[in-house]
């Protein structure tokens, strides 16, 4: 392949970013065909699933991200780094209710978990999980709260159509 000595340009630039990379902004930036681009990080992630590699490329959040391999998290989390504070049960339910619902106003998320989700609306928007999506067209113009790209970054999506389908959950609470 013609642009293979561009695989350490690809590496750096996913490595510096720490976020999720565009096609479009990695060929912008390196100046080659997205076709090409494409073809290059797949045979990078051909590379990296060598097992005595620690990192690997995954395409979320509609980009390509470099990540750890889900296999060392034990040994990550050796590291002596504060964790990041976890979801309550209560936000987790709130969190999927809006990602299946969305957009959709406070009042309806209510009215499925049947408490007050003010707090916890709060917190899912300060975590940037969830945003403001607009107004309804309805008496008071309730805002609707629709999920981020940082939702589909914590979630390891890459868009909403790869959440599993909502009658999956009926019969067992858990997905098939």
């Amino acid at each position: 392949m013609f642009y293979r000595h561009l695989k350490g340009h690809i590496e750096a630039l996913l490595f510096a970013s720490g976020e999720p990379l565009a096609l479009n902004q990695i060929s912008d930036i390196l100046e080659v065909p997205a076709e090409q681009l494409v073809l290059l990080l797949a045979e990078m992630k051909e590379d990296l699933a060598d097992p005595m590699r620690g990192l690997t490329i995954v395409e979320v959040a509609g980009g390509y991200q470099l990540c750890t391999k889900p296999e060392l998290a034990a040994t990550l989390e050796k590291l002596d780094r504060p964790s990041d504070a976890k979801l309550s049960p209560a936000s987790l339910e709130t969190l999927a209710i809006i990602a299946f619902k969305q957009p959709i106003t406070r009042q309806e998320i209510e009215s499925i978990r049947g408490v007050k989700v003010d707090r916890v609306l709060g917190t899912l928007l300060e975590r940037r999980l969830i945003r403001e999506q607009g107004r309804k067209e309805a008496i008071g113009r309730p805002i609707l709260y629709g999920t981020t790209e940082e939702f589909l970054k914590c979630f390891g999506l890459n868009s909403l159509k790869d959440l599993p389908e909502l009658a999956s959950f009926l019969h067992t609470g858990q997905p098939e």
